[in-house]
């Protein structure tokens, strides 16, 4: 079946996230393990997290998509916002163990006028400081679209990061698909050859989980607007031949669309109905 779930506000906790995503017809979400723009993170409740385990193992859920908060900066210029990035992930690596097994999902960073050399080098040193070999989640690179100073905005400097850390095994990628397409790979006429060269360069065994959004933006914009599924440049019968393909039908597809609850429900409705059984 299409696995497929929006972003959800932790603030109520894993148990009701878990509702949530049930009556969006969802079976599985997205969730940033702190406020997104940063801060201290909301302690977890072990009988929340025993009490969600139990209804996403009656109800089939796929695997989840924690997103670190935009603020974290592994290749910030100043050292003290390298630190903060490092102590974030190192904790918030640690909560993920309460529900093992899930992925965690980064922006790379931003190398902030250093040269994307440096920035590849300190994204790949935190990542060496903070993965552990007992850990059970798997720690996801975003596809970016290269706006600013962005690291990650083509599958080459995805590539350089894992070749830097030693534990690449703990490492995926999430490709969203109005990053790639805002950063210059044309999903609609060509997804297939797009998806070749990212198994050629990174492996298509570490494509582990698909942010599925429409952009407002013409390919190669690199300015990361997303929009509604079929309203923007990318369109519904593209989005629709990426939930389709046979190398991605089993991953999970997490929305990140402007919408409310209703509009989340919408889309997930109408990608179920566009998935080929």
């Amino acid at each position: 079946m299409l696995h497929i779930g929006s972003h959800l506000s932790f603030a109520k906790g894993y148990y009701a996230m878990g509702k949530e995503a049930l009556a969006l017809k969802a079976d599985t979400f997205a969730f940033f393990t702190r406020n997104p723009r940063g801060g201290r993170a909301k302690a977890i409740d072990a009988s929340d997290v025993e009490a969600f385990l139990e209804l996403a193992s009656a109800h089939g859920f796929a695997k989840l998509v924690a997103h670190a908060p935009y603020t974290m900066n592994p290749c910030a210029a100043k050292e003290e916002l390298r630190v903060f990035a490092r102590e974030t992930m190192a904790d918030d690596l640690k909560r993920m163990e309460f529900t093992p097994g899930n992925y965690y999902n980064f922006h790379p960073g931003s190398h902030v006028k250093q040269g994307v050399e440096t920035g590849i080098d300190l994204i790949a040193a935190q990542l060496n400081a903070v993965l552990v070999p007992g850990q059970t989640t798997t720690v996801l690179l975003e596809t970016m679209a290269g706006k600013g100073t962005e690291v990650g905005r083509n599958f080459d400097e995805l590539r350089a990061i894992l070749d830097k850390v030693t534990l690449r095994e703990k490492l995926g990628v999430c490709l969203d698909t109005c990053h790639v397409w805002d950063a210059g790979y044309d999903i609609v006429h060509d997804f297939d050859g797009v998806l070749a060269e990212f198994d050629r360069i990174i492996g298509l065994e570490k494509l582990k989980a698909v942010h599925l959004n429409d952009s407002l933006n013409a390919c190669g914009s690199h300015k990361d607007r997303h929009a509604r599924i079929g309203e923007g440049q990318i369109g519904l019968e593209a989005l629709a031949r990426v939930i389709n393909h046979p190398a991605l039908r089993e991953l999970p597809f997490i929305l990140e669309t402007p919408n409310d609850h209703d509009g989340y429900a919408a889309e997930i409705a109408l990608l179920r109905s566009l998935w080929q059984k």
